[in-house]
């Protein structure tokens, strides 16, 4: 480890170096007298320089020079393919739009490899840079799956990733069996040149295309999402005890007296968070948000914390759950299950009557949970007062009804400073045994979830400003502002219903939720908040603090999830450190070199288990639509595009009706007030506007959905 530290903090000093204005192109003997390199180091500097040749951030000419890539018109970055074979290269710095490759130029180039790019055309006029790859640097992926279809002495691969815009050519020897049908993993031994297709071999059968599960198993092979944790953190896991010792509880905060609750989802099985209020004699309350102390028990560098960092999150799919950590533990001991002591860390914040946290306290603690319950239960109990709940509760109903008050007072400050809340429907996919879609529904958002929800914020926000203001080493969750250029297209879109956002340059929070607040309850209110949600950035985890724009908050971090996300964990350990005295110099220069990697790891990982997540969902709702052609739908136009009307569903399902297959009229599109316009009967169809569609087709291996718009026949017959 000390060793690879060295080696890097070498390689970054050189790199520097070569960027610095001082530097003029040098070979690679003449940079090596240059920096002044020990003879017994030269093999050394050879490999940081092939190093950094490899990682695209420096080229070295035909003449031998050492450069930056920009110097000779040259970029690097990561490619996305596209179905119709072009893509674009998202570059490593110096450009905030994606690089345009024509079809002809991508060099062989497949989706997700890391390219160098000579570019070809700027930037200008509202239009992106063009490129041609001259240079694969790191292949992303030789392993993808898809669909096989066996001819005549030889079999085709159709990869489900539509980014990958050519079938993989797999020889008679190479099938493994496999027939017409099949799911197959398949590994590229021949990249594409010119017109000839990618070449393969059948690793791994997952099953035929109908089998129950194979669709899923699918997409957890297309992404690559570990299963199985290795021999080594399962043997960790048995090693821990499946109670606490008093051994154990030595020196914590015993909180097992003060009535503390879980309050989760219907079928949650791991309980990460538990609370805990009181009123204090001078009005205020006493907040207490108690955290599993999964750091206890995944300790850094052990095999359960190798493989909870490879993994970064743990993975909701439709149909299962792919964990972070081994379900012994996040249901077992680390889970804040009801009736049984267990090892926490909480944040204890006393509020005051206007929201503000006006003290509070971190520490390591013990706790005991006196109920598990769901947000179901609580929401009847504060929301409607359910009499037999309440009796059933009658114990915590007090508690609860007091918490329903602090949850009004954080939501109501949150809102006053601007902080921006959407309200979209989720979709709730409920499976039967055989992960057949039973229903589609959106998920249901009430007082009791966003009181968890309030609890939570306010705790990750005392925790993050605690440790900014001691600087210390630490993770922190920032959402930047807005693009300008993202923001003025915002703008544009709203003035297109009417809606205007004061200020012309920087826009703060406010002003947006003003216009959310403005469209809340009107028809208009989803496609708004999709206009507004794409206008924002995406958030990551940063080990400098920025601030979270969407929050309108100075200080944000992750600290309330370590069983399912690893930058809660890191955190966690970071905290635990400085309250033992121990983040001393030697522990502090540790955690600064690690964390910029750490952050990285875990962004990177969050996107990953959007994406995954995202495509199962969709999956589902394909399977679910397909069996309910002809049928007839209501729901709001949430796209227009000029060969398409999108329309999501009142169930949050989305399809589209094509342009070329709406044969009353020509229809065009009209970009500046986002609506497709009928040139001779004038019709019009605009973002946001009701329709009623039919199901006509739902294609399970492209994951899309296709509507027509609805006659007036047709919802008479779906009436009846």
């Amino acid at each position: 480890m000390k060793n690879d530290e060295i080696m890097n903090g070498r390689k970054e000093r050189i790199y520097q170096y070569i960027k610095s204005e001082d530097y003029l192109p040098l070979k690679r003997h003449e940079l090596c007298v240059i920096l002044d390199v020990p003879v017994e180091e030269r093999e050394q500097f050879e490999d940081i320089i092939s190093q950094l040749i490899s990682q695209g951030k420096v080229i070295e000419t035909k003449k031998g020079k050492i450069m930056l890539p920009k110097e000779l018109n040259m970029v690097s970055g990561v490619f996305t393919g596209n179905a119709k074979g072009f893509g674009f290269v998202t570059a490593d710095e110096g450009f905030d739009r994606d690089i345009f490759i024509p079809s002809e130029f991508t060099g062989g180039a497949m989706h997700k490899d890391k390219v160098m790019v000579r570019l070809t055309n700027t930037a200008s006029n509202g239009k992106r840079a063009e490129g041609q790859i001259v240079k694969i640097v790191e292949k992303g992926t030789d392993n993808l799956v898809g669909t096989f279809e066996l001819l005549k002495g030889f079999g085709f691969v159709t990869c489900d990733d539509k980014k990958i815009s050519q079938d993989i050519f797999v020889s008679k020897e190479n099938t493994k069996g496999a027939v017409s049908g099949h799911k197959v993993v398949v590994k590229i031994t021949k990249r594409p040149e010119g017109s000839r297709s990618p070449e393969g071999v059948i690793t791994e059968i997952l099953g035929h295309i109908d089998d129950p599960g194979v669709d899923i198993l699918s997409i957890i092979r297309q992404y690559d999402l570990p299963q199985e944790f290795n021999q080594e953190a399962y043997e960790q896991t048995e090693k821990i005890g499946l109670d606490i010792t008093n051994a154990e509880i030595e020196g914590r905060e015993d909180f097992r007296n003060i009535v503390t609750v879980t309050i989760d989802g219907d079928d949650s099985k791991d309980f990460d968070d538990a609370v805990s209020l009181d009123i204090l004699e001078n009005g205020n309350f006493q907040l207490g948000v108690h955290i599993a102390d999964v750091s206890h028990y995944v300790t850094e560098g052990s095999p359960l914390d190798r493989e909870a960092y490879q993994r970064g999150t743990s993975y909701y799919l439709v149909d299962r759950v792919i964990p972070m950590i081994p379900h012994k533990l996040s249901n077992g001991i680390c889970s804040l299950n009801p009736n049984e002591d267990r090892l926490t860390l909480s944040c204890v914040m006393e509020i005051s009557r206007n929201g503000e946290v006006v003290a509070h306290k971190i520490c390591e603690s013990v706790i005991h949970s006196h109920a598990r319950l769901t947000y179901t239960k609580v929401n009847k109990i504060i929301q409607f007062e359910d009499p037999e709940l309440c009796e059933e509760y009658k114990d915590f109903v007090p508690m609860l009804k007091d918490m329903n008050k602090l949850r009004m007072i954080l939501g109501k400050k949150r809102r006053h400073r601007g902080s921006i809340d959407f309200d979209f429907p989720e979709a709730k996919i409920i499976l039967d045994k055989n992960g057949k879609v039973l229903d589609i529904a959106p998920y249901d958002r009430n007082w009791a979830t966003n009181l968890i929800e309030e609890f939570m914020l306010v705790c990750n926000e005392t925790v993050a400003e605690d440790y900014y203001w001691q600087e210390a080493p630490f993770v922190y969750r920032n959402h930047e502002t807005p693009d300008d250029e993202k923001i003025e297209n915002m703008k544009k879109m709203l003035r297109t219903f009417g809606y205007r956002i004061k200020g012309q340059n920087e826009v703060h929070p406010k002003e947006i939720q003003a216009i959310l607040n403005t469209v809340s309850g009107k028809a208009e209110e989803h496609i708004i908040s999709r206009i507004v949600l794409r206008s924002m950035k995406q958030a990551r985890y940063q080990e400098e603090n920025y601030g979270h724009f969407g929050l309108a908050a100075k200080f944000y971090c992750h600290f309330t999830s370590p069983i399912r996300r690893y930058p809660d964990l890191q955190i966690h350990r970071i905290i635990k450190e400085n309250l033992k005295g121990n983040l001393q110099e030697n522990r502090a220069n540790h955690y600064n070199k690690i964390l910029p990697g750490v952050c990285k790891q875990c962004s990177s990982k969050e996107r990953l288990a959007e994406e995954a997540e995202r495509e199962t969902d969709k999956l589902k709702m394909v399977e679910y639509m397909s069996e309910r052609i002809g049928q007839v739908f209501s729901g709001i136009i949430s796209g227009v595009t000029g060969w398409g009307i999108y329309v999501e569903l009142d169930n949050t399902v989305e399809g589209m009706v094509a342009l070329n297959g709406m044969t009353d009229d020509f229809y065009d599109f009209d970009e500046v007030n986002l609506q497709v316009l009928g040139r001779k009967k004038g019709k019009i169809f605009r973002l946001g506007d009701r329709a009623t569609v039919m199901v006509a087709k739902a294609d399970k291996e492209q994951r899309t959905i296709d509507f027509v718009f609805a006659k007036e026949s047709d919802v008479k017959t779906e009436e009846n």
